[in-house]
């Protein structure tokens, strides 16, 4: 790939969806991620799901997106994340903000 078609790649945006195992209900990771999300640029939410998963929606560039699934996976986080799993598909721009919920 040539740099500018790399360059309009990692700008392209894109929709994150990420969902983390492991004990990160409780300890301050949707906050941890939020905080991380908006650093970065990023719209979406972080929510606690009934089965203990922590999903993680985030919509902005494709540079950024990546960047805040390495930090999910960095082991700096809080709590214990044993596993991430990821979908990437087009933005729906339905989103503003960073919300926990």
């Amino acid at each position: 790939m040539d740099s500018a078609r790399e360059e309009s790649a990692a700008t392209e945006p894109v929709r994150l969806t990420a969902w983390v195992h492991g004990l990160v209900q409780g300890v301050g990771f949707r906050w941890w991620t939020r905080s991380r999300a908006l650093e970065l640029g990023l719209v979406g939410k972080a929510t606690n799901l009934a089965d203990g998963r922590v999903e993680v929606v985030a919509e902005g560039p494709r540079d950024a997106c990546e960047r805040l699934l390495a930090a999910l996976r960095s082991g700096q986080t809080p709590g214990r994340v044993d596993h991430v799993a990821q979908r990437w598909s087009e933005p729906k721009g339905n989103l503003t903000g960073f919300v926990e919920r």
